[in-house]
């Protein structure tokens, strides 16, 4: 009997897509379940019960949840074509990446669009932001991906953050990664999406700015 792979998810969400991407790298078979987040299933409260929170991937029926813990069982479970590297110093280095998107970037991202649907500017924030993505950008300078020669822990963490929220700024007219003021940044971007895997998994992006759009569009009428 062969190994049964299941991820609640939502097809919008870059926590989701951390999980599927990985997946997908290492050309695991699963199935996808599409959560509804405003009726959450009895499966995901289960699978999750301490922050009832997706993505949860089920492994043979055992839930993991939490993608950055997601992303370590998968590598550990299935060790070809790693994505954390092997020696535990540059481990470490790329866990304190990924930590610091999850924990610096995303949350000033958070704070700023929330801001923007409020019609509120933040000048700090805007440059803490800005000087954020700068060290990122240093710790790609020179290398292919962050993971060097092929796609790494912390590629996929970065890269559906960056992706994501590069749409939802068009959609708020926000600058995010741009050339001019990220080009080492923009130039990893363009090659992952150019990457067919990626290409494929990645949702239209039609579909992806409609549903942006109408997230903006709750989230600005909860402020009137």
């Amino acid at each position: 009997m062969g190994e049964e792979v299941k991820v609640i998810g939502m097809w919008a969400s870059y926590f989701s897509w951390r999980v599927e991407l990985a997946l997908k790298l290492k050309g695991i078979d699963y199935q996808f379940i599409d959560e509804d987040l405003s009726n959450k299933s009895h499966l995901l409260l289960k699978s999750n019960p301490v922050h009832t929170k997706i993505p949860v991937l089920l492994h043979n029926g055992k839930p993991i949840a939490e993608s950055l813990v997601i992303l370590e069982y998968i590598d550990q479970t299935w060790p070809d074509h790693p994505i954390l590297p092997n020696h535990p110093y540059d481990r470490a280095i790329a866990r304190f990446w990924a930590n610091f998107v999850d924990d610096k970037i995303l949350q000033t991202i958070y704070k700023i669009a929330m801001a923007k649907c409020k019609g509120e500017e933040l000048e700090h924030e805007n440059q803490e932001l800005y000087e954020s993505l700068k060290l990122l950008e240093n710790e790609l300078k020179g290398k292919e991906f962050f993971g060097n020669e092929e796609i790494g822990y912390v590629d996929i963490v970065a890269f559906v953050v960056a992706h994501s929220f590069q749409l939802m700024f068009e959609v708020l007219q926000l600058e995010f990664i741009t050339d001019e003021k990220f080009p080492v940044l923009n130039k990893w971007l363009e090659k992952l999406r150019q990457i067919d895997v990626i290409k494929e998994f990645l949702p239209p992006k039609d579909k992806h700015v409609a549903h942006i759009k109408t997230r903006v569009e709750i989230i600005k009428s909860t402020f009137n």
